[in-house]
């Protein structure tokens, strides 16, 4: 009976988030509440909440104070210069333009929010696309494909949320991946280089009397320099052109820190987002004004994690998760036990793209975990797995951030998922690949 409570809590779960019923924040506080009370256990999920909820707070604290840095560095304008100088350096050949696209993104990615990607990249480099006769299809394909990589920071959501379901430290995920997440960049740089092969020859095909790619450089689009358009007054007003250099540093020391675990990466952002505010913003109502900018964001994610603990402390603590594990072992046959890695690894692609990020970590990885915990995987090589299937999250269906990237580059979902789709399978296989090296995934 508790297994049949626990399928009947995860499907209603999963049918009102993706009907759009509840928000994940109601649904991941409430119907595990209703179905507590349901199965008996309402006198103890007072302490089943708080235990859940401090189990997510370091979770919490870390992307609360990672939103704000990055968020005040990218108002400080620590990203601009980059953004000309490769626009710049592109002089309009199509394969600069395509490959300098996969660099930017891939380096801006590394803030965690797509969205924030989405818009600098996109304002920069469409207009460039329009002018060459590129597909818009190719800037939003490459762009969300790097976005899939960098999105798996400590900072970013899926690393956030398999953390808070499973208890574990999302810098540890973290370093887990990031031998796949840099190789897979790579391999995004090169899939940008082979499109950027064909696009210059489709254009010196079609248009041969305008376009000479004498020294790679299409010369009736050269462009020199280039900045960042629909930026207001107001955000001009700040930007510190002066201490991006400090900016710049202060990140660099962050990011080194994080990797080779000097101080927890909640700390380090914490540190960081005082330094950044006091240098940047000396004047009190400036640092005021900055942080109201980015609550917004910040409270969203925070919140939707500690809701996550409310969901996992009364998952966890009750004997429901532990009797849906035991119903799936009964299911699988014994001699796939041992690969629920790979299994986890192989389902996250279409279970991400389907039921969305929250339905598939917060609804099904759980119930994974438990499961392969009975065949002596632990939960870290099972959360590790589960993000594997990151890039086709990223850009499914009930993704809200991908509907802001089709709309500013003026392309449809469907084009998108065909073009990014058939290489992102090659990301996939580099993770699968690199979990066997590392023993992520046991065979």
């Amino acid at each position: 009976m508790l297994s049949i409570l626990g399928f009947a809590m995860i499907i209603t779960f999963l049918v009102l988030i993706m009907t759009k019923r509840l928000s994940p924040f109601v649904g991941l506080t409430l119907i595990p509440i209703i179905f507590g009370i349901i199965g008996g256990f309402g006198k103890e999920l007072g302490p089943l909440m708080m235990e859940g909820i401090q189990n997510v707070a370091p979770t919490a604290f870390l992307l609360l104070f990672a939103i704000l840095y990055f968020g005040i560095m990218l108002d400080a304008g620590l990203f601009d210069p980059l953004t000309s100088k490769m626009i710049g350096w592109t002089k309009g050949d199509p394969l600069k333009v395509i490959v300098a696209t996969a660099v930017l993104a891939g380096i801006i990615g590394f803030d965690g929010d797509g969205s924030t990607t989405m818009m600098i990249v996109v304002t920069a480099f469409l207009p460039l696309y329009k002018r060459l006769g590129i597909s818009p299809i190719i800037l939003a394909s490459i762009i969300i494909m790097q976005i899939g990589i960098t999105t798996l920071v400590p900072w970013g959501g899926p690393a956030g949320r398999v953390g808070s379901v499973l208890n574990l430290d999302p810098t540890a995920l973290y370093l887990n991946m990031l031998p796949g997440m840099i190789i897979s960049l790579l391999y995004v740089v090169g899939v940008a280089y082979l499109i950027g092969l064909k696009e210059r020859a489709r254009l010196r095909k079609e248009s041969p009397q305008q376009i000479t790619f004498e020294d790679t450089v299409i010369q009736d689009a050269s462009i020199e320099s280039a900045v960042i358009e629909n930026i207001s007054p107001e955000d001009s007003q700040m930007k510190r052109p002066k201490l991006i250099w400090f900016n710049g540093l202060l990140s660099a020391v962050i990011m080194i820190a994080i990797i080779l675990e000097w101080l927890p990466a909640a700390t380090l952002f914490i540190i960081g987002t005082a330094l950044a505010l006091v240098i940047n913003y000396p004047v009190l109502d400036h640092q005021r004004e900055r942080i109201a900018a980015h609550a917004p964001n910040a409270l969203a994610v925070v919140s939707m994690v500690l809701a996550a603990g409310v969901f996992s402390g009364i998952f966890k603590g009750t004997p429901i998760s532990e009797s849906m594990a035991l119903s799936l072992v009964e299911i699988i046959p014994t001699d796939l036990g041992p690969y629920m890695a790979l299994i986890t690894a192989i389902v996250s692609a279409p279970a991400l793209f389907f039921i969305g990020p929250d339905g598939f970590y917060f609804g099904v990885l759980p119930v994974l975990a438990e499961t392969a915990a009975n065949y002596g995987i632990d939960a870290m090589s099972i959360g590790t797995a589960s993000l594997f299937g990151t890039p086709f999250g990223i850009m499914g269906p009930l993704v809200a951030s991908v509907y802001l990237l089709i709309n500013i580059s003026g392309i449809s979902l469907g084009d998108l998922h065909k073009t990014a789709g058939k290489w992102s399978i090659g990301i996939l296989l580099i993770y699968i690949i690199v979990g066997i090296f590392m023993g992520i995934i046991s065979l």
